[in-house]
């Protein structure tokens, strides 16, 4: 059994640290997608070859391509200790949350009240404000602008009888502060108010229990936790046969299938059982073989990814800090227990723009902007466009990598 995690077998697990036209980049804009190990990668290549044909038909390649999409479905669901119909698998979280949004907008009357943050991605607001237009108010959580976090208080204020929704983040893509979801929740449900969880920034560092968390709705995006273009909604099972059917007539009760009008990618769908088979990988190598269910595994390795995330975060926030013209985003502190390693800052004088260019220039991967959350920057006082730089770290990034970073922007600011 390791006590740490090993980021070199972790990385043999990734072609991209292979090859040798990317062997050399140091990749810090996991945020905005990961990098895909070759569990994932092998099943698509094998689906694209041997069975890209109708699924669920009586011919071979057919019957292959339908029990992979279903195995998809089955350890996904283990990975969250969730049933198989109580998600769907689409193109994006946005899309996702726009679906949603329609098939419940019929819960919803004329000055009904939906409270969302000005923390989030656009992702979990923009469908929600989109109900507007049928009357119903949205009422914002904004955040403390002094340290960019979301206060328990300032929602208990905003809830009324006639809030109906709150849909929050587990953690921004800028600030990077981990929401108590749980406590959110339970203020939630004492009123009688369902709760809609962005997890996008989230899933890629840990492993949430949905069924533990008990919340109503949950979405996040699988190419950004190592798999491809495609994103997962979950729903507690009984608001998700309440919902309206968005998909073909014959489909009426099939849920999740009436959420998703044309159903999911086939080979993308089959190649997700890639993700859950590195799990199984990592924990092997980590921890020999074990009778845990794929939950508790994963569970068990991402607290040694935790550690090694909090080392990465250590590093980097300790060098902005010695940085008396650089503004950092959120919480100074490295623990994982109170954010994730995805850090912004802005720096006096400097465009976070050139900032990010001339990283790449340094073969260093790193982005400025708003990232989808130009509400959170308008918050807090920082002109959207040029926006802030955004260092997102992930497990497989190393400690050689990160000094590598410091050691640029200490040449560049």
């Amino acid at each position: 059994m390791k006590s740490e995690l090993d980021t070199a077998f972790v990385r043999s697990q990734f072609p991209v640290f292979q090859d040798s036209r990317t062997s050399d980049f140091a990749f810090f804009e996991n945020a905005g997608g990961t990098y895909v190990p070759k569990q994932v990668i092998n099943k698509l290549n094998d689906f694209m070859i041997t069975k890209k044909v109708q699924p669920y038909g009586d011919f071979g390649p057919s019957i292959e391509a339908g029990s992979e999409m279903d195995n998809s479905l089955s350890k996904i669901g283990e990975l969250l200790n969730i049933n198989k119909d109580e998600f769907m698998i689409g193109p994006s979280t946005t899309m996702n949350m726009f679906l949603l949004s329609n098939a419940i907008k019929t819960w919803l009357k004329k000055d009904d009240e939906i409270i969302v943050t000005n923390q989030d991605h656009e992702a979990n607001i923009g469908a929600w404000r989109k109900l507007s237009e049928y009357g119903v108010k949205i009422r914002e959580w904004q955040f403390n602008p002094n340290t960019a976090d979301l206060e328990i208080d300032e929602l208990k204020r905003l809830i009324s009888k006639k809030t109906k929704f709150i849909c929050v983040c587990h953690t921004s893509n800028v600030v990077a502060s981990i929401n108590n979801l749980k406590e959110i929740i339970n203020l939630a449900h004492d009123n009688d108010i369902k709760v809609v969880g962005d997890g996008v920034a989230y899933m890629a560092h840990d492993i949430v229990d949905l069924k533990d968390l008990d919340i109503d709705f949950y979405g996040f995006s699988l190419y950004k936790t190592y798999g491809p273009h495609l994103a997962l909604l979950y729903g507690k099972k009984e608001l998700l046969e309440q919902t309206k059917n968005l998909n073909h007539e014959f489909l009426a009760g099939e849920v999740p299938y009436t959420l998703n009008p044309g159903g999911p990618n086939h080979e993308e769908l089959g190649c997700l059982s890639g993700i859950t088979d590195y799990y199984e990988t990592l924990y092997h190598h980590h921890f020999g073989s074990s009778d845990l269910n794929l939950h508790h595994k994963s569970k068990k390795i991402f607290k040694l990814i935790a550690k090694h995330e909090e080392v990465l975060m250590r590093e980097l926030i300790q060098f902005l800090q010695t940085k008396k013209n650089i503004k950092m985003i959120g919480k100074k502190t490295p623990s994982r227990e109170e954010r994730m390693p995805t850090v912004s800052f802005t720096v006096t004088n400097k465009s976070s723009y050139q900032i990010a260019r001339d990283a790449g220039q340094n073969n260093i991967g790193i982005r400025n902007g708003e990232f989808y959350a130009w509400r959170c920057l308008e918050g807090l006082g920082i002109e959207p466009n040029d926006g802030v730089v955004r260092v997102s770290m992930v497990h497989y990034n190393t400690l050689q990598e990160v000094r590598r970073l410091t050691e640029f922007l200490d040449r560049i600011i």
